[in-house]
């Protein structure tokens, strides 16, 4: 099975060589249909190396226990991670935990880096035969000085201590409808509007990205919040804004705030060892067609009150968790469909309908969470019930004009720099469905948004209120091992065109005033 594995994944990837032995070994007291189905699929069923690249960084923010993966994102790849992932399963036995599996691959990643540093003689020292019997102790205190550095304790961005940012637990911000928090804040002299200014990153980062953010947003400390906490889907993000924190309010109708208030029909159907409430992260992706077969074809032996073993039960709520099932029939399970994410989201009913199945995903999964942005924004109401002018920077399909909308804010004017010509086709349907009485001004390219056209607009209507906008986060995703290249990557080095202009629009309105 090692071997097996390795060979379909090469041996520099050890995430997912450990992800497939694990899978094989829940397999085994499974049916038999379910053996062949795997062995059957042909390389043409196989995403692209681009469709896998998206399909890693749709899982940066999976929020449950006992996925396959957790406590591998802090591996460095190396030739021999095949042999070291083999040796972890030797010794360790098939049926080890996942803890101890981590323990062992994170202790022996360790070492081995510190091994190359000791002098010959040392060295030969080191990887006595008897390594495994009188270093057990250091092993395990290597584990865990490893999973200290590079995870925390469940608060700590990965990084270094000197470079992290903590993340609250829970992730509630400066507070959310159902847990106000009293606190007050002061903001940075620079930081201070006009314009007000709001940024969105995904929560868990590479090293130092968020502290970048945060010295280039005039040293504004991110606001972190879990959409679990608005919706029934759970979105860690970061959000860096100099917008007032007290009165704020919920939209209303308040959302359903779980799987069953969102989708009662699936109660009848939901087996009893499913415990979830809450879906994961929803991702620009789905499941496929195999995906759901093969959880058909495990389950299929079994009766409805049955419960499976425990290894078809890891397998299948690994999926589950891992794409977002929902149970739809006797042992049956299917993805969301868009408009079901559209609702849990806060768009519009049909607001994606007309693209393509695939465009509506990926436009959905990069887009803000309507009611945990609505919220934040809620205090610019009294402020700018007359309307307001705002200029919005790679924010996909509106989420942030909806969410000014539904609050009942008047747009006078609005600025979005857009790439994607299906999402500025969305966002103009709507505009146009909605009766909006401003002026909507789309722009396809961000270097067209130079301190000439930004003077010329600012003295057109007097300047900006709000400053909106987010990147998408491709290049910070955990689990994207292809290209995690944080803020320097082809998508999320926007955060530095959304700083530079910023910048130039306090500067230009500081002129005018």
């Amino acid at each position: 099975m090692v071997m097996k594995a390795i060979q379909e994944h090469g041996d520099e990837d050890a995430d997912s060589i450990l992800e497939t032995l694990l899978l094989y070994n829940a397999l085994e007291s499974s049916p038999p249909e379910l053996h062949s189905s795997l062995e059957q699929s042909s390389p043409q069923e196989q995403p692209s190396p681009q469709e896998q690249q998206q399909i890693d960084s749709d899982l940066f923010s999976l929020d449950y226990d006992g996925s396959f993966l957790d406590g591998f994102s802090d591996l460095d790849s190396s030739n021999d991670e095949g042999i070291i992932t083999s040796m972890a399963i030797e010794r360790c036995g098939i049926d080890s935990s996942l803890v101890d599996l981590t323990d062992f691959i994170s202790a022996a990643q360790i070492s081995k880096a510190e091994d190359a540093q000791l002098p010959l003689e040392e060295k030969r020292t080191h990887i006595r035969s008897d390594y495994p019997e009188k270093n057990k102790r250091k092993l395990c205190e290597y584990s865990m000085l490893k999973r200290k550095r590079m995870v925390g304790h469940g608060n700590r961005i990965i990084g270094e201590d000197d470079e992290a940012i903590h993340l609250p637990n829970p992730m509630i911000g400066f507070g959310t409808p159902a847990d106000l928090c009293q606190i007050h804040r002061s903001l940075p002299e620079a930081a201070t509007g006009p314009p007000y200014f709001y940024y969105e990153n995904v929560a868990l980062t590479p090293k130092g990205v968020w502290s970048t953010i945060s010295r280039f947003l005039y040293d504004v400390h991110p606001e972190f919040v879990d959409s679990k906490y608005f919706c029934a889907a759970a979105r860690k993000r970061g959000y860096v804004h100099n917008l007032p924190i007290k009165n704020r309010f919920p939209l209303v109708p308040l959302p359903p705030k779980t799987i069953f208030d969102a989708f009662p029909l699936t109660r009848r159907w939901w087996p009893t060892w499913d415990e979830r409430r809450k879906l994961n992260c929803l991702q620009t992706s789905i499941a496929t067609a195999k995906n759901t077969e093969r959880i058909m074809k495990a389950l299929k032996d079994y009766d409805e009150d049955e419960m499976p073993p425990e290894r078809v039960r890891r397998y299948v709520l690994h999926e589950c968790r891992r794409w977002n099932l929902v149970w739809v029939g006797k042992n049956k399970v299917a993805p969301l469909e868009p408009n079901e994410v559209e609702m849990l989201l806060g768009f519009p009913r049909d607001h994606t309908r007309g693209i393509s199945r695939k465009d509506r995903y990926k436009s959905l999964g990069n887009s803000f969470q309507i009611d945990t942005v609505a919220y934040h924004l809620s205090v610019l109401k009294e402020q700018f019930h007359n309307g307001i002018n705002v200029l919005s920077l790679f924010s996909g399909i509106g989420g942030a004009e909806i969410a000014l909308h539904r609050l009942g804010i008047p747009m006078k004017n609005v600025v979005s720099v857009e790439i994607s010509e299906v999402s500025r086709n969305v966002v103009r349907c709507w505009w146009e469905q909605t009766n909006q009485k401003g002026n909507l001004y789309h722009l396809a390219d961000v270097r067209e948004l130079n301190a000439d056209r930004l003077e010329h607009y600012i003295s057109s209507f007097g300047g900006f209120d709000l400053v909106v906008g987010g990147s998408p986060c491709n290049n910070l995703a955990g689990s994207n091992r292809l290209h995690r290249d944080g803020l320097e990557g082809k998508e999320s080095s926007l955060f530095y065109d959304y700083f530079r202009i910023l910048d130039l629009v306090k500067g230009i309105m500081a002129r005018y005033n």
